[in-house]
């Protein structure tokens, strides 16, 4: 194998955004984590939001109302189906009588 071609493997620190701090070994010197085992969700059981900068805020704030729009949309079609199956249904019923008087 050749020499001097890996490189070197030394003492690391790992810091969390919580504060935790882990020492390990890694190819790198420092790093740093947004979420480590102390605060992520599926360790802790408590639900948390990693809002970077107030990207949901912005997310809910432009699809909210678009929801609602799309929701309102559907409904209106349902109605209008509704009333289309209910008109053909009537349609459907008055013809036989109209047969037999004939």
């Amino acid at each position: 194998m050749k020499e001097k071609v890996h490189p070197q493997y030394k003492e690391c620190t790992i810091v969390c955004a919580c504060g935790e701090v882990i020492h390990t070994r890694s190819t790198k010197q420092n790093i740093r984590v947004d979420i480590c085992s102390k605060c992520h969700p599926f360790f802790t059981g408590e639900q948390k939001l990693m809002d970077s900068a107030g990207m949901v805020e912005k997310f809910k704030k432009r699809y909210d109302g678009k929801v609602k729009e799309q929701k309102k949309k559907k409904k209106k079609i349902d109605q209008k189906k509704t009333k289309e199956l209910n008109d053909i249904d009537q349609s459907v019923k008055s013809k036989p009588e109209e047969e037999k008087t004939g």
